[in-house]
């Protein structure tokens, strides 16, 4: 914290939260809650906790409407990673360092890199506290703090990363380490898991099967291996249009799936892998692997567990069509730290931060959000190194297709613009504010119609 300068201490103004105004009590919209500001040393008007693509994102949107010395983002970390790259890093597609850039080239240029942790949330005086037991007030803010790994709730993890046979494509640490073990396969089990939790890109853990699948079969070892996917769901995939076509290609590949199975237990010295049966708890069955591949279990940010602005679970509560908070009026949310019941991906950014601009736009000018998120997100499936399937689907788990083709087919066209078309976008389009999802181009293709 020492590039911000003396800090003064903080202290309180009782006020009344601006965005108040007749009519809106009366509709239950806004809540009306005491304010305090800091001094204004430590003041922003646009807040962003988070520098990962919900937050950078929304910085750069927000520099655009209030100028850049108006806005702040809070982030510990020097590395920004394109994750989404990761599935093609543990594949062997990808190299893992054209998959990050310093956190300083992305943060919009002008706008405050407060490179520090969040450690208190006090949206009741329009405060936050850093780790360095600094304070920073806000006018507005904006909550982009992603969700928390926890290979500790797996017994036996994370110091089973140590051991060779074993990778996961969810952590920068150990992303290579499951194309080693993929190399290193001679014959056996090997095993994908998925956890009894939400997760972010809830179709990667089978994408790395589908591709470790593919190699075996270039390498002629498909036939020394048994590819099994143990999943705590109860199916393939939540919408049954993209699960149809993914249930024949696991039939044709001969894979065999496991339902309400879940991961609790590596025993990394014996290459033993142990599952719970969700449907009769307490019943467990070891699995004996020559590779496994662990998506871990993941909650809300630790700072987020408890706090003001979260639900029962953790989760920021935010309104699903508006990304305005349900109780704070000048807290907004985006991305994977949020409520929003819909699969947490890169796309579901995008289209949420295209939102989330015009509610901010219409509170700042003391009027109702007009402007919905639909719950749209994008999967592109990988079920080859040379094919992908684009699933894109709404908050019904309904298909929401970009383009006039049955996407449910896999595509040489998909995969090149998942491996080479999407990265591009996210660095030069997202990142900067300029891409909010596809839906213009959608119906430009569909001629207005969904």
């Amino acid at each position: 914290m020492s590039n911000m300068g003396v800090m003064s201490t903080c202290f309180c103004v009782r006020s009344f939260v601006h965005l108040l105004r007749p009519g809106v009590q009366k509709m239950g919209y806004f809540q009306m809650h005491t304010a305090s500001r800091c001094a204004a040393k430590n003041h922003y008007e646009v807040l962003v906790l988070g520098g990962g693509s919900g937050g950078i994102t929304m910085s750069a949107r927000m520099k655009r409407k209030v100028g850049a010395e108006n806005v702040a983002v809070v982030e510990p970390n020097e590395k920004h990673y394109y994750q989404p790259m990761w599935t093609l890093v543990g594949a062997g597609a990808k190299q893992l360092a054209t998959s990050g850039r310093p956190t300083a080239s992305v943060i919009p240029s002008g706008v405050k890199w407060i490179k520090s942790s969040v450690t208190e949330l006090d949206p009741d005086k329009n405060c936050i506290h850093l780790a360095d037991d600094k304070k920073i007030s806000y006018k507005y803010l904006i909550i982009a703090l992603g969700l928390q790994l926890h290979y500790e709730k797996i017994k036996g993890l994370p110091e089973g990363f140590n051991y060779p046979k074993i990778g996961s494509n969810y952590s920068v640490h150990t992303v290579e380490k499951t194309w080693k073990a993929l190399q290193d396969f001679k014959e056996g089990n090997a095993i994908f898991t998925f956890p009894n939790t939400p997760v972010k890109c809830g179709g990667a853990p089978q994408k790395i099967m589908y591709l470790s699948e593919a190699y075996l079969r270039k390498t002629g070892k498909r036939s020394k291996a048994n590819i099994i996917f143990n999943t705590s769901l109860g199916s393939i995939f939540t919408v049954q249009k993209y699960a149809d076509r993914l249930l024949e290609i696991i039939k044709a590949r001969n894979i065999v799936v496991n339902y309400k199975c879940n991961l609790i237990e590596v025993r990394a010295d014996k290459q033993e892998a142990v599952f719970e049966n969700l449907d009769t708890p307490g019943v467990t069955e070891v699995y004996q692997y020559e590779m496994l591949h662990v998506t871990p279990p993941m909650g809300p940010p630790d700072v987020l567990m408890n706090s003001p602005v979260s639900d029962a679970a953790g989760w920021l509560d935010l309104d699903k069509e508006t990304l305005q908070h349900k109780k704070y009026p000048n807290v907004f949310g985006i991305g994977d730290c949020t409520n929003l019941p819909t699969s947490k991906t890169a796309a579901a950014i995008a289209a949420q931060s295209a939102v989330l601009d015009k509610t901010i736009s219409s509170v700042m000018k003391s009027q109702l959000p007009t402007k919905k998120y639909d719950g749209y997100t994008s999967c592109p499936i990988v079920t080859d190194y040379n094919r992908v399937i684009l699933a894109e689907f709404d908050y019904n788990s309904q298909p929401l297709e970009t383009f006039p083709i049955d996407q449910s087919k896999e595509r040489l066209l998909m995969y090149y613009m998942k491996a080479d078309l999407m990265p591009f976008l996210y660095w030069n389009g997202l990142l900067k504010g300029y891409w909010g999802g596809p839906a213009p181009i959608r119906n430009l293709m569909h001629l207005g119609f969904k």
